[in-house]
């Protein structure tokens, strides 16, 4: 039989990427239990809805999904090729940093939208650039940032990818794991178990020349509407005019900063 039209129950044309089993019995695989109609999105934003948990090995995006696992398989890989899905450094499947740039252009992610104005008033109470940092895998991602205007500054562009294990943002955006994670995160990192406690107890972050020689940052947790940290907000600069305790001098503005943002998405439900 020709099948060079033919068409799966996922709605995609039989051997693309994209298609399906073609005669799967399970219910991801009946295009007739569609919400959308068009089975192969449903089945894409089962897999993107997976990995909003945190990285997933396919054996795990199989049991999340209950997609069979070749087509599991055979979407995520898709979804890498276009950078909606990534990997870290284990081979996990991770969300892809296509998705920041995508909110970020769409103006439809609050707290970017709301960072603008908190980081520039942050930037000037300090008189030091300001970032927003969320975790992307292995990586925290830089989403916001404002930077000093004049003068010696740490200068991190929107979409610069960060380690997560160095920096005061890194050591906020491990603190508030679960336990799993957060031995995870611990592993190869710069920052101890004690660090971080002392993140948790304080509300706020420090690093002095951690995550680069010469460098001091302060950070602390923007909260999404359940309470989990969903991003840091930062300020770095050189350690002369930072101290060697930035936290002292500038933990209480660089909090508030962070509470701002919390608010902000709080309210906007997102």
């Amino acid at each position: 039989m020709d099948t060079t039209h033919a068409i799966d129950p996922s709605g995609a044309p039989l051997g693309s990427p994209l298609g399906g089993r073609g005669t799967g019995t399970a219910m991801q695989e009946d295009s007739s239990f569609s919400p959308s109609g068009v089975g192969v999105i449903d089945k894409a934003s089962l897999i993107l809805d997976a990995l909003e948990a945190g990285p997933a090995s396919l054996a795990d995006l199989v049991d999340a999904t209950s997609l069979a696992r070749p087509t599991a398989h055979r979407l995520a890989v898709a979804l890498a090729h276009h950078r909606l899905v990534g990997r870290d450094v284990q081979g996990r499947f991770v969300l892809g940093s296509r998705l920041v740039e995508l909110a970020s252009a769409a103006r439809e992610d609050r707290l970017i939208s709301a960072a603008s104005p908190v980081l520039l008033q942050l930037r000037d109470s300090t008189g030091e650039s300001s970032q927003v940092f969320r975790r992307q895998g292995e990586w925290r991602v830089c989403v916001a940032s404002a930077e000093r205007p004049i003068g010696l500054r740490d200068t991190i562009p929107v979409g610069t990818q960060l380690s997560m294990k160095a920096g005061s943002a890194a050591q906020v955006l491990v603190a508030w794991e679960d336990h799993a994670r957060l031995i995870e995160g611990l592993q190869h990192a710069r920052f101890s178990a004690t660090t971080l406690a002392g993140v948790r107890r304080r509300g706020w972050a420090q690093s002095i020349g951690e995550r680069e020689p010469g460098i001091a940052s302060v950070s602390a947790p923007v909260r999404g509407p359940s309470g989990r940290v969903i991003a840091a907000v930062s300020i770095s600069g050189p350690i002369e005019r930072l101290s060697k305790q930035p936290g002292q001098k500038h933990a209480d503005v660089v909090v508030q900063a962070a509470r701002q943002l919390s608010e902000a998405v709080r309210v906007s439900g997102t």
